[in-house]
């Protein structure tokens, strides 16, 4: 692993605590995880298996520690990894003649949907909520994360991938 490659991971994982601190909450407490692009971009621009397993698990425990959701801690323990690992897979099996923004984009929809399902299920489990409640707050909570989350990555990575180039910086 390069030295260079931990240190900018670890800064998205910080610029992600810090945004995922700040943002207001939608309903119950629950606010969208905007830890979750940044760990998204990560994977896009590092896409090496040993740095998506230590972000998905950073990404995680950063996730548990700022959660205000109830049930959050052990949710976004759960959630990261196997989010990170679906959507690491899941980059391998868009065609690569797609434009990138559009495979970003692709890919940070479906991925906060497998996030967001996987952090509901475990949460509704953990609390001991209805199971009707998934639908209202997968309506009120993860499908608006959903669309910022787009919207974020695709302003923010095409900008990332032209420092990466100017700097010359690479995951090999």
């Amino acid at each position: 692993m390069k030295t260079k490659v931990l240190v900018l991971l670890a800064l998205f994982i910080g610029i992600g605590a810090v945004l995922h601190i700040i943002a207001p909450p939608i309903l119950f407490g629950m606010k969208p995880d905007i830890m979750l692009p940044m760990m998204f971009v990560g994977i896009l621009l590092f896409p090496k298996f040993e740095y998506v397993i230590l972000l998905a698990f950073a990404t995680g425990i950063i996730s548990a520690l700022t959660t205000t959701a109830p049930g959050g801690q052990i949710s976004n323990l759960v959630d990261k990894p196997i989010t990170a690992l679906i959507f690491f897979g899941l980059l391998f099996v868009i065609p690569k003649a797609l434009n990138h923004k559009i495979t970003a984009s692709i890919l940070v929809a479906i991925g906060t949907a497998v996030s967001g399902s996987i952090f509901l299920i475990m949460a509704l489990y953990v609390v001991g909520l209805l199971p009707g409640s998934f639908t209202a707050m997968f309506v009120g909570v993860v499908l608006p994360a959903m669309l910022f989350n787009v919207v974020f990555t695709v302003i923010l990575y095409p900008i990332l991938q032209t420092i990466m180039k100017r700097s010359q910086v690479s995951a090999a």
